[in-house]
């Protein structure tokens, strides 16, 4: 041990004379061994190595240079027969690896500071919000996403597709952020429609489809045959489908109406039960021996399923209010809507409709109401929040086709007219085609897995009839975005959009005869 440490300290006082840089000067940083630790021979090479950086490049310029290689070699051939305890009365090295380790402080010693999750602070309001939408991004399928989504149960506004409230249709605009664009929608270009490939053909031609079929179908009920055959003539795309037999089609409406006008010997009905007196049953009858005929020319059609009298519902957010009343009073939440419909009859298909118009488009203004919605009036209550498409998430026939909606008898333009509200009939149609269409095909939208925070990717589209038995009205609804709350509508360019006519109106009955 005598002779290792005094050759040490001859190297370290040469180095000092010579004007090299001493041990103890040497920059920070790990070194070969630290002292009062065991030599082992890995480590000595690398003590061979830190001192050929120690000492100058020439070993010629200090006096003991040409015992430098002796000295190296001798400590290496004493650490090789075993383990030496190196004592060195100065500065402390260690091994490059045992330094590092050292030195590198741990990643985090306290868990992070986050706002709690029980009080009443902002922060906690938004911490909530945040692990909420997590839990819904995470759900392992649809269905869980859906319970997720509706989990929570506050008093939320019910929206009435068929409401008696003057003006509606402009405040349904509102609340789901649509722009309503008279008239049906555009025709697909025939590129487009011959376009090889499958679908695209089919999506293409059922928007108008719809407006044949599902119009026709409606529009039989009693008046608008006339009409719908006209529309059904322009229907099919060149070079897509032969031209339709408009002449079969009128004596299938004229069989379906003469069954439930003429033919049943049927007794009076109840007070405000017209509607399942005559015009319910007829249009159920036309609708299903329509799609019957149809499903020939489309396929679409041969695959759907046909609902009688479905629930449908959607429920989700759109502005902000202060809490009134309660144990939660001054407290801001956002305003809660739901939608439970009934319509008469729906179609439902395995294959989306194709996009009307681009999903960026923008059309038109929405109308901005800043008024509380108990102001159109709208009221309150708190039950399940449901999102229903009339069917399973598991069900194939997961898009929608047409729906086929009948006016109550208290909303009859009798009634209107006899109060002098001549300019509301037209809104009654309007505002049960936005508000159904809108529940109906958003509800879809989630059945794929999209929603609020996650926006839709393609446009989701639907058609729907409205018809009092006499007066028809054709929609047609293009959804392109699902982001109506406060946080996803502020930078959110898209616009839903609503297609749709004024009601229709044939007289049926032509000298004794029925004609369509």
């Amino acid at each position: 041990m005598g002779p290792l440490v005094a050759h040490a300290q001859m190297l370290h006082r040469a180095a000092g004379e010579t004007g090299v840089r001493p041990v103890t000067q040497l920059p920070k940083g790990p070194a070969p061994f630290c002292p009062g630790s065991m030599l082992s021979l890995g480590e000595a090479c690398r003590l061979e190595g830190w001192l050929v950086h120690v000492l100058p490049s020439s070993q010629s310029d200090f006096p003991g240079a040409e015992h430098f290689s002796s000295v190296v070699s001798r400590l290496c051939e004493m650490a090789a027969p075993g383990r030496w305890w190196l004592l060195w009365h100065g500065r402390c090295w260690s091994s490059q690896a045992g330094s590092t380790a050292l030195l590198q402080p741990p990643d985090s010693l306290y868990p992070p500071i986050v706002a709690s999750a029980t009080s009443n602070s902002k922060a906690a309001k938004r911490r909530r919000l945040e692990h909420f939408k997590q839990r819904v991004h995470a759900a392992a399928s649809v269905e869980e996403k859906l319970r997720l989504y509706g989990l929570l149960q506050r008093p939320k506004y019910m929206v009435y597709p068929q409401t008696f409230a003057l003006n509606a249709d402009g405040w349904y605009q509102s609340f789901t952020k649509t722009v309503f664009l008279p008239g049906m929608p555009p025709r697909a270009p025939p590129a487009a429609v011959k376009a090889p490939g499958a679908v695209a053909p089919e999506a293409a031609k059922t928007p108008e489809v719809a407006a044949g079929a599902a119009p026709e179908a409606a529009g039989a009920p009693a008046p608008g045959m006339e009409a719908v055959a006209a529309a059904k003539t322009t229907k099919p795309a060149a070079g897509v489908t032969p031209s339709l037999d408009i002449g079969e089609l009128r004596s299938l409406a004229c069989d379906a109406l003469l069954q439930e006008s003429f033919y049943q010997n049927k007794k009076r009905p109840f007070l405000y039960r017209d509607q399942d007196h005559t015009p319910g049953p007829f249009l159920t009858q036309l609708v299903s021996t329509l799609a019957a005929f149809l499903s020939s020319r489309n396929p679409l059609l041969t695959a759907s399923s046909l609902d009688l009298n479905p629930e449908v519902n959607y429920y989700w957010h759109h502005g902000e209010e202060v809490v009134d009343r309660g144990h939660r009073k001054g407290r801001v939440d956002p305003v809660r809507f739901q939608i439970d419909d009934n319509p008469h009859l729906q179609i439902r298909v395995p294959k989306q409709l194709s996009e009307v118009v681009p999903l960026e488009a923008n059309l038109g203004d929405v109308p901005v109401i800043d008024h509380k919605p108990s102001k159109l009036p709208l009221f309150k209550r708190q039950y399940e929040n449901k999102v229903f498409i009339g069917s399973k998430v598991a069900d194939p026939c997961c898009y929608g086709h047409t729906q086929f909606h009948l006016i109550p008898d208290k909303l009859k333009r009798e009634r209107f007219i006899k109060a002098h509200l001549e300019d509301q009939i037209e809104v009654v149609y309007r505002a049960n085609g936005i508000a159904s269409l809108f529940a109906w095909t958003a509800a879809q939208a989630m059945y794929q897995g999209f929603w609020s925070e996650a926006d839709v990717t393609r446009p989701f589209v639907s058609q729907a009839v409205v018809t009092d038995g006499k007066y028809f009205a054709f929609f047609c609804y293009q959804l392109n975005t699902l982001a109506l709350t406060v946080e996803t509508i502020e930078n959110n360019p898209r616009k839903n959009i609503c297609w749709g006519t004024d009601t229709v109106f044939r007289n049926v009955w032509r000298s004794g005869n029925v004609a369509l």
